[in-house]
C-alpha cells in the first residue's frame, strides 16, 4: 500500500508542477488553446495517443470485446494504429495544420464557419461538441474507479472527485501546453505499463503459447459451436468486430479533441516524424490492451458478468498480480484517463467560449475575459461530468462501451465527412454539412432513446456510430451535388493556402540547396 500511495503522490505532484510551470505559455487565447502552435512532433504524437486511449479502452472496450471476440479483438488495436493514427496523420495532418492556420481557426466549429461561411454552422457544431463530450467524459471516471476500487478499496465518488479536481487544476493553470507535456509523461508510463502488464498476465498462465492453447480449449455454445473459436483469426463474429474497428479507428478523424492536435503542431516536417511516433504508440498501447483483453476468458473463474458486467473483466485479470504491478497499472490507467479528460475539458471549454458565447451571448469579449470564461467553463464541465458519472454508476445506467459509442458516433458521424471534404474538395456545400450534422445527431439520439426500434445490427451504439460515419461520407457529396454551390471567392480563399505553402516549401528547399552549394 505504501508503494501504491507513493507512486500516486509522485504522479500527482509532477502533473500539478507542470501545470503551474506552463502558466507563462497560457497568457493569451492562442497559447491557452493551441500552445502558440509551436508544439514539437514527439509531444504532439504522445498527446494524440494519450487523448485517444483511456480507461474506456483499457477497462471497458478491451474487457468487453476481448470476451466477445477472443484474440481476434487484437484487430481493433491494429485498426487503431493503421487507420486511427497512421492514415489520420497522413491524410489530415498537413492539410489541417495549413488550412486552420490560414483561416485563423482554433477550434473545429471555427473551421466550419470560416471554410463554409456563416455562423450558424459554428453554433451548431459547438452545441454538438459540448453535449456529446459529456457522456464520453463520464465514461472515463467509471473505468478508472474499477481499478481504484480493486487496488485501494476507495469509494467510487472519492476517485471521481480527486481525479477531476487534479486534472482541472493543471489544465486551468497551464492550458494546452501543460496538457501536452503531461500527456508526453503519461504516454511513457502507458508504454511501460501495458508492456509489463501483458507479460505478467500471460506469464501467470504459462506464457503466450500456453495461454493461446488454453483459450483454444474454451467453448461457449451461446456464442459459437466452432471449436477453438476464441483463438481464431477473426473470432466468432467478424461483422460486429468490423463495426468496432470502424468506430474506434475512423472515429478519430472527426473528433474535435483529436483533430485539434494537428492545429498546434509547429511545422510540416514535424508531421512526418509525429506520424511514425503516433503509429508506434498506438500499436503498443491499443494493440497491447485488446491483445490482453482477448485472454479474458482464461480468468472466467474470477469474473461474474451478470453481477459486474464486462467492465469487471480486466480488473479481475489484474487482481492476482503483485502489489508493485498493480500500482503500475493504477498509474497507467490514471495516466490514460487524465490525459483524455484534460483534452476533452479543454476542447469543450474553448469551443463553447470562442464559438458560442463570444459575439453571440457576450458581445464585447476581450482576450482576458475569454481566458477567464474558458477557465470557468472547465470547472463547470468537470462538475457536470462528475455528477453524471456518479449518477450513472449508482443507477447502473449503461456500460462504458455504450457511453463512448454514443459520443463517438454522434461527434465523428457529424463532423468527419464535412471536415475531410472541407480540406480536400472545393465542391462541398453548406447544405451537405448541415445534413451530416443533423443525420448523425438524430440517429445517435434515437439509438439512445428508442434502441429497440432499430434493426438488429444497428441496435448496438457502436455499429450505429460506425454507420453514421460511413453514411456521412456518402451524404455530404450526394447533397452537395444537388444544392447551391459555395461562394467561389470563399472557397478559392480557403484553398489558396495550399498554393502558398507549396511556394514557401519550394523556396525553402531552393535556399537550402543554394546554401549547400555555396
Amino acid at each position: 500500500m505504501i508503494i501504491k500511495v507513493l507512486l500516486l503522490l509522485v504522479f500527482f505532484a509532477t502533473m500539478l508542477a507542470i501545470g503551474f510551470i506552463c502558466r507563462k505559455n497560457s497568457t493569451d487565447v492562442n497559447g491557452f488553446v493551441l500552445g502558440g502552435r509551436s508544439v514539437g512532433p514527439w509531444v504532439t504524437a504522445f498527446a494524440y495517443g494519450t487523448s485517444y486511449f483511456s480507461a474506456v479502452i483499457f477497462v471497458g472496450y478491451a474487457g468487453q470485446f476481448g470476451w466477445k471476440y477472443g484474440i481476434a479483438a487484437t484487430w481493433v488495436g491494429i485498426g487503431n494504429a493503421l487507420i486511427g493514427s497512421l492514415l489520420a496523420w497522413r491524410i489530415l495532418g498537413r492539410r489541417t495544420r495549413i488550412m486552420t492556420q490560414h483561416l485563423n481557426s482554433a477550434t473545429m466549429p471555427q473551421f466550419f464557419a470560416a471554410r463554409f461561411g456563416g455562423n450558424s454552422l459554428k453554433i451548431a457544431a459547438s452545441i454538438i461538441t459540448f453535449i456529446f463530450l459529456i457522456p464520453y467524459t463520464a465514461s472515463l471516471y467509471n473505468g478508472l474507479s474499477r481499478l481504484f476500487g480493486m487496488a485501494f478499496n476507495i469509494d467510487y465518488s472519492v476517485c471521481v472527485i480527486v481525479m477531476a479536481v487534479l486534472t482541472g487544476i493543471y489544465v486551468i493553470a497551464g492550458g494546452y501546453m501543460a496538457t501536452a507535456i503531461n500527456d508526453f509523461i503519461q504516454g511513457i508510463i502507458m508504454l511501460v505499463g501495458i508492456t509489463a502488464v501483458v507479460l505478467s498476465v500471460l506469464g501467470s498462465k504459462g506464457g503466450f503459447l500456453a495461454s493461446l492453447d488454453g483459450l483454444a480449449r474454451i467453448s461457449d455454445e451461446t456464442v459459437s459451436t466452432t471449436p477453438g473459436i476464441f483463438a481464431s483469426f477473426f473470432g466468432p463474429d467478424p461483422l460486429n468486430l468490423l463495426g468496432v474497428v470502424i468506430l474506434t479507428s475512423l472515429g478519430t478523424w472527426g473528433l474535435p479533441q483529436m483533430v485539434q492536435k494537428f492545429y498546434a503542431i509547429k511545422s510540416e516536417k514535424s508531421i512526418s516524424k509525429g506520424t511514425i511516433v503516433s503509429t508506434m504508440f498506438a500499436f503498443i498501447v491499443a494493440g497491447g490492451c485488446y491483445f490482453l483483453g482477448g485472454f479474458g476468458r482464461l480468468f472466467s473463474d474470477r469474473v461474474d458478468i451478470a453481477a459486474g458486467g464486462y467492465d469487471s473483466i480486466i480488473p479481475a485479470m489484474l487482481s492476482g498480480l503483485p502489489d508493485i504491478l498493480i500500482a503500475v497499472v493504477v498509474v497507467l490507467v490514471l495516466s490514460a484517463s487524465m490525459s483524455t479528460l484534460s483534452s476533452l475539458v479543454l476542447t469543450s471549454s474553448s469551443t463553447l467560449t470562442l464559438d458560442l458565447l463570444k459575439g453571440h451571448v457576450v458581445k464585447d469579449m476581450d482576450e482576458k475575459k475569454q481566458l477567464f470564461i474558458m477557465r470557468f467553463l472547465i470547472v463547470v464541465f468537470v462538475a457536470i461530468s462528475v455528477v453524471i458519472a456518479i449518477v450513472q454508476y449508482k443507477q447502473n445506467v449503461t456500460f462504458i462501451a455504450q457511453l463512448m459509442g454514443v459520443s463517438w458516433g454522434a461527434l465523428a458521424g457529424a463532423f468527419l465527412a464535412p471536415f475531410l471534404y472541407g480540406l480536400y474538395w472545393k465542391g462541398t456545400t453548406k447544405a451537405g454539412v448541415w445534413c451530416s450534422f443533423v443525420f448523425s445527431t438524430v440517429v445517435m439520439l434515437a439509438n439512445m432513446l428508442v434502441r429497440s426500434s432499430f434493426p438488429a445490427l444497428l441496435q448496438s451504439p457502436i455499429n450505429a456510430g460506425a454507420f453514421c460515419m460511413i453514411a456521412g461520407l456518402v451524404i455530404v457529396p450526394a447533397v452537395s451535388a444537388f444544392t447551391k454551390k459555395p461562394d467561389k471567392a470563399l472557397v478559392d480563399g480557403a484553398f489558396a493556402c495550399y498554393n502558398k505553402e507549396v511556394l514557401v516549401h519550394q523556396s525553402t528547399s531552393l535556399s537550402d540547396e543554394n546554401e549547400g552549394v555555396a
